[in-house]
């Protein structure tokens, strides 16, 4: 099933949905995919500099690693296509506004946003400020 692409309707239907657990970003220099996979990472990108992975913090207290910021991860309900154009600058822009960092994975069917774990709630409410604006359009 095709995802949306037209902008308006993304908005108005977000949806974000967050979750409990707190995430961090690790990077393993040398990694490859497949290493590491007691950590069981949520998400994963090959960089040059190392294999990044998204994982819960509790996995990285259990493995005694160190990370630097601790993340909630939001998930837009809306089904967007991989070819919409303006959904992650339009709430990108929304959230610079409140000052909230926005680190975005796309999936298949949804993205994800991982958010300061301090800030999670108030990006959750700017999100849904955002859908209603649209729905009042």
């Amino acid at each position: 099933m095709a995802g949306g692409v037209d902008l308006q309707i993304l908005l108005s239907t977000l949806s974000p949905i967050l979750s409990d657990p707190e995430y961090v970003f690790l990077s393993f220099e040398g990694a490859v995919y497949g290493d590491h996979k007691e950590l069981e990472p949520i998400a994963s990108f090959a960089e040059n500099e190392g294999l990044t992975f998204v994982v819960e913090r509790v996995k990285a207290i259990e493995h005694c690693l160190t990370y630097e910021s601790t993340f909630k991860h939001i998930r837009l309900e809306v089904h967007s296509s991989l070819d919409a154009v303006g959904l992650t600058a339009a709430f990108a822009t929304k959230l610079t506004e409140s000052n909230i960092s926005a680190n975005v994975i796309a999936g298949y069917y949804h993205d994800h946003i991982f958010v300061r774990s301090v800030d999670a709630d108030k990006a959750v409410a700017c999100l849904n400020e955002l859908a209603s604006e649209q729905q009042a359009r």
